[in-house]
């Protein structure tokens, strides 16, 4: 059975902020730490943590939503992408942002943690720094 998981964190800055940062390859390193390469297009292929992910962005709803196919260096070259949802709402202080990541090959698990330590806390930091 393939995993899946959810993850919900508030940010301190507008949605637009982190939407441009995410699809920005200088920002998105900044923010996490890891080289990336990215598109702010449909269809745009990206890479981050200095190529242990890659993907592609499926589609894009301007400081709303990013839906992209995901993977990393430990999926096997058969395992099927998995797929990415990024939802941005913005709320009185900042951003809630949601993450739903899905269809993960079956056993790795490690991918909530992660997201907390290598996305969510740099970009705690990253944008903390902004304000």
């Amino acid at each position: 059975m393939k995993e899946s998981l959810e993850i919900q964190h508030n940010f301190n800055v507008k949605p637009s902020v982190i939407y441009d940062a995410w699809l920005d390859s200088t920002q998105h390193s900044k923010m996490t730490g890891g080289l990336a390469k990215c598109s702010n297009e449909i269809g745009g292929n990206f890479t981050a943590w200095d190529g242990y992910i890659e993907g592609k962005n499926i589609d894009l709803k301007p400081n709303k939503e990013i839906i992209q196919r995901w993977r990393t260096s430990e999926f096997d070259k058969n395992d099927e992408d998995s797929k990415l949802i990024i939802r941005f709402k913005e709320i009185e202080n900042g951003t809630e942002l949601t993450l739903i990541h899905n269809n993960i090959p079956e056993g790795q698990t490690q991918y909530k943690k992660g997201w907390i330590d290598h996305y969510f806390k740099p970009m705690k930091n990253y944008f903390d720094k902004l304000k």
